[in-house]
């Protein structure tokens, strides 16, 4: 029969999950997302988030609290009689008595392959760290830091080009489908969860805006890397001088490219870059202000001559 769910999820990794859980039939008697965020151009419109927008959609109840960690709130969620939480990219820390609320637990649905990459950024650390694959992960919730036991697991390639925002929605569909046979099995009790293993634990801290700028220095794969795994969000950047004016260039796509010179210098007019081996042909940038366009395209309104320097 089916499951009384609470689902808990905030970005838009979240959504299909959700949809999926409700078309499965199953009751979801609560969603929980974080509150909504400041966002337009002064900050001053709150805006809900993916998976609120989604549960209303679905005309589901929305809750969301700025923290799970009174009693008023852990009496809320108990008070739901749910038989499972499912957990995906939520955002908050779940306390002890939350997680032992419903009848069956807390699994949460982790984009890698535990216990690599635990933690909060593991699709961008995985392709900055130059791994060929990753996974979705259903694991049951404790309170560790991604280090509940695993239940289900299916690898997914990196391709050598592919840039966080593709590899996250190829993960989020897999999780979507994933999560939905981890509640058949648990509706039918065949549903097993192995401890972790304590070798190869790897922690995927969040992007700090320190990361995001390039350091043409580095050898190429390490910048070919870090493009892709900063696209399209938060973008990995350089300043590059356009018209006689230093401006700031977001850089979306990247390919490994042949070619040596001065680090960041500019190797031809197809916008090959020097790195300090190696160098990187840049597929895809954005002017500040403006929008994505290939490399010939903004060649066309940014002249950046060879022998220049990218900083």
């Amino acid at each position: 029969m089916p499951l009384r769910v609470v689902f808990m999820g905030t970005p838009d990794f979240s959504v299909p999950t959700l949809r999926a859980v409700a078309e499965a039939g199953h009751e979801i008697v609560s969603v929980y997302t974080q509150p909504p965020r400041p966002a337009g151009r002064r900050g001053l419109e709150l805006t809900p988030s993916p998976v609120q927008r989604e549960a209303e959609r679905l005309g589901l109840p929305v809750r969301s609290p700025v923290t799970l960690k009174g009693a008023a709130e852990q009496q809320e969620f108990a008070a739901l009689r749910a038989d499972l939480a499912v957990v995906v990219a939520y955002g908050l820390l779940l306390p002890g008595p939350v997680l032992a609320s419903p009848r069956l637990g807390c699994i949460n649905g982790h984009a890698s392959l535990l216990p690599r990459w635990r933690g909060a950024a593991p699709i961008q650390r995985a392709i900055m760290s130059g791994d060929t694959e990753t996974g979705m992960a259903i694991m049951k919730m404790d309170e560790g830091l991604d280090t509940g036991p695993v239940g289900l697991v299916e690898k997914v390639a990196i391709d050598p080009d592919m840039t966080a925002g593709e590899l996250h929605d190829r993960l989020s569909a897999v999780c979507a489908r994933l999560m939905i046979d981890a509640l058949e099995r648990l509706e039918a009790g065949t549903l097993a969860f192995t401890s972790q293993s304590k070798k190869g634990v790897t922690y995927a801290g969040k992007i700090d805006k320190s990361e995001t700028r390039i350091d043409w220095s580095r050898p190429a794969a390490d910048v070919h890397n870090t493009i892709r795994a900063l696209s399209p969000v938060p973008g990995a950047w350089c300043e590059a001088e356009i018209g006689g004016r230093l401006e700031r260039l977001k850089l979306l796509r990247s390919k490994l490219a042949e070619g040596a010179g001065e680090p960041g210098e500019i190797l031809d007019g197809q916008l090959t870059i020097a790195c300090g081996t190696g160098a990187v042909r840049l597929i895809e940038l954005q002017r500040a202000g403006g929008r994505p366009a290939s490399a010939p395209e903004f060649l066309r309104g940014a002249r950046l001559e060879e022998g220049k320097r990218l900083s």
